[in-house]
């Protein structure tokens, strides 16, 4: 038997016939497209300055390799967020300058990738060095032994990992999806939310689930003990045998008493 010419079935494209995206337009015309590259460019180069700067200034100054990990701290953060920065930044620029949309579908999962690693690995820093700040203030005594260097190295390597982690399972769950709703996406970037909608199934259950997983991994650093704040520290007890016995100090000459 032959098949009907009518009777074929329609194909819907899915992601193995995706070879590129889309990505939202800055303006239409010509002059627009310049102005907003000069003004990413100018954004741009402030955020390389502004970290290169606190980078350079940890790294390269003695005076700042003290036992406090703030500085340690914040080399990590001003790295993360070059690394954040320059994930996205650059391909608008060049969108601007060049008058394009596209971008490939390995660059935009890559994109993904590392703008989801950068951000996570931010937030697990930024929940470490809230950490640091509430042993400093609420257990000054007990500083140097809960926040030595190898404890802050070792909490500076679960950021990263916790942010690398995160990645993984964002990229590799949101580019499984097939996709059949198109190849544009609505940003300026390479979005899992806006990629998503290009997905043929609801796959919202499944991201919020992994969002879930990546809130507890990124929140899993050290927290402080249930019931503990400032308020409530008890006095540190003294010493057996530094006990002093009680001193009656001499009444002030005002204070005698008056004769008859």
């Amino acid at each position: 038997t032959f098949p009907c010419p009518g009777a074929q079935k329609y194909q819907m494209p899915n992601s193995s016939s995706i070879s590129e995206f889309l990505l939202l337009a800055l303006a239409d015309t010509r002059q627009l497209q310049l102005l907003h590259f000069w003004l990413l460019l100018g954004i741009y180069l402030a955020a390389l300055l502004g970290n290169g700067l606190i980078s350079t200034a940890v790294a390269c100054d003695h005076r700042l390799h003290t036992p406090i990990p703030m500085y340690f701290f914040l080399l990590n953060l001003a790295l993360l967020d070059l690394g954040c920065i320059s994930t996205t930044l650059p391909k608008a620029m060049a969108n601007a300058l060049w008058h394009t949309r596209h971008i490939s579908y390995a660059g935009c999962a890559a994109q993904v990738f590392f703008f989801f690693f950068f951000i996570s690995a931010e937030y697990s820093l930024l929940t470490v060095m809230s950490y640091d700040r509430y042993v400093a203030i609420c257990k000054p005594l007990h500083y140097g032994t809960l926040l030595g260097s190898r404890a802050c190295a070792t909490m500076a390597a679960a950021a990263w990992g916790t942010g690398l982690l995160n990645a993984v399972l964002q990229t590799a769950n949101t580019f499984s999806l097939p996709l059949c709703q198109g190849n544009a996406v609505n940003q300026l970037f390479c979005e899992i939310p806006q990629i998503l909608k290009l997905s043929c199934s609801d796959a919202y259950l499944r991201e919020i689930w992994l969002l879930g997983v990546s809130a507890s991994l990124s929140s899993g650093c050290d927290p402080p003990a249930p019931g503990s704040s400032c308020g409530s520290r008890r006095p540190l007890p003294c010493p057996a045998g530094r006990l002093l016995p009680p001193t009656r100090l001499p009444a002030a000459p005002w204070a005698a008493p008056r004769a008859g």
